[in-house]
């Protein structure tokens, strides 16, 4: 098994970039889900129900970021004001910081919402799940957990059950892990190495209408799949339906495209229990 592809989402359900190497540290690879769109209430804005920020990309650069929308392109600095609150869904965080009102008024205009940017600085923090993550892992500004990874083999699985295939970009992953492997045994992973990074595997990740969208425009391409295709193919006994996992780093390092991937435990499918314990060292 090999690392297949690396991406960064520098803004949350704003589209990636994919890299040839990168760091990967606590809050997962380097830059990842770091700014956000809000809304008026602070509440962190998603595709789920602002599909138009399929419309924008965004890139790091060495002193922030730069959004694009159509022809217009704004580079917008990391913040220094006062910290403010927001929300990801019903989770509280404290200590994110507001790009200001040029950025707001960019990317309202842009998405016809009025909305404001707001930054996760490295003093904030935001401890993930412990119920799924023992102990202290942190995440950004992502769902709930720093690194999401899939598979080309159960990318390939899905899609030889669809009618009309669907690329990995609807998944928004992190890590691809591509070479000789059976589809979803990434249900069966506990721990990995990757390049010199350590991760654990803690939670199956839970699939909504985003992945009906066309990742580029944000549009519905159909009004249920591939959800109806995963609902019948891949569920946990939960019902809810799957397709990846949730990581957090033990620990930091780098990866590179190509690495080699190393299974250091496994166990059952925790489709079948995502929070039974049991695992094999190999």
């Amino acid at each position: 098994m090999k690392l297949a592809r690396i991406t960064t989402y520098p803004v949350k359900s704003v589209s990636g970039t994919d890299m040839a190497a990168a760091q990967v540290h606590g809050l997962g690879v380097e830059g990842d889900r770091r700014w956000a769109v809000v809304y008026a209430n602070g509440v962190v804005a998603t595709r789920r129900e602002l599909p138009r920020l399929a419309h924008l990309s965004a890139v790091t650069t060495p002193h922030g970021i730069s959004i694009s929308f159509e022809s217009d392109r704004f580079d917008i600095p990391v913040p220094s004001g006062a910290p403010c609150k927001v929300k990801v869904f019903s989770t509280g965080i404290d200590g994110v910081e507001d790009a200001g009102n040029y950025a707001s008024h960019f990317l309202s205009s842009a998405l016809e919402r009025e909305v404001r940017l707001v930054y996760f600085p490295d003093t904030a923090q935001r401890v993930v799940d412990r119920a799924y993550a023992p102990g202290d892992h942190f995440t950004a500004l992502s769902d709930g957990f720093p690194v999401l990874l899939t598979t080309q083999a159960s990318l390939a699985e899905l899609n030889a059950e669809l009618e009309t295939p669907v690329e990995m970009r609807r998944f928004r992953p992190n890590i691809v892990i591509g070479g000789d492997i059976e589809p979803w045994s990434e249900d069966t992973w506990k721990m990995i190495r990757i390049g010199s990074t350590i991760f654990r595997v803690v939670k199956p990740c839970e699939r909504c209408v985003m992945v009906t969208q066309d990742p580029s425009t944000g549009e519905q391409t159909h009004r249920n799949e591939p959800l109806a295709t995963l609902r019948r193919i891949h569920r946990a006994v939960t019902g809810k339906i799957i397709f990846g996992q949730n990581l957090v780093v033990e620990e930091p390092g780098s990866i590179v495209l190509g690495d080699e991937v190393e299974v250091l435990e496994a166990g059952p499918s925790n489709l079948l229990d995502p929070k039974r314990g049991d695992t094999q060292s190999f």
